[in-house]
């Protein structure tokens, strides 16, 4: 269960890390390209959060994501100069890619008929447990 503290950490660092990734990529150069944070939770002792990323068009997703994590110094000094009233010292940040939507899509095309595993035998081995 998350504290009212760790919620309103996590608020405040959604709110800034989403101005911060937006602004280097239109900096960067990457027009047609959307980020957004889709949530961010923090741990109990505030040092570390996970932030989780959602990026349209999905194919360069995985590029994205390593150049944050390179970046990631930077990001989080530019947090802590937009956070520097609010707190006292940044967590450690985490980066990952949110894959939900994709989830959903794929419950919604299985539920709407689209893959048909009786048709198709190879949605079989897709859909086994490890």
């Amino acid at each position: 269960m998350e504290t009212q503290r760790q919620r309103k950490i996590a608020g405040v660092i959604q709110k800034d890390i989403v101005d911060i990734l937006q602004k280097a990529a239109i900096d960067g150069g990457l027009k047609g390209t959307l980020i957004s944070v889709s949530k961010v939770s923090v741990t109990t002792d505030l040092s570390i959060a996970k932030v989780y990323l959602s990026i349209f068009p999905t194919g360069q997703a995985a590029e994205l994501l390593e150049g944050i994590k390179s970046n990631q110094p930077l990001i989080k000094h530019e947090l802590s100069q937009r956070t520097r009233n609010q707190l006292r010292r940044v967590p450690e940040l985490l980066f990952y890619i949110d894959d939900s939507l994709d989830y959903i899509d794929g419950i919604e095309k299985s539920l709407k008929g689209e893959e048909n595993p009786i048709e198709n035998r190879d949605l079989l081995e897709r859909r086994k447990k490890s």
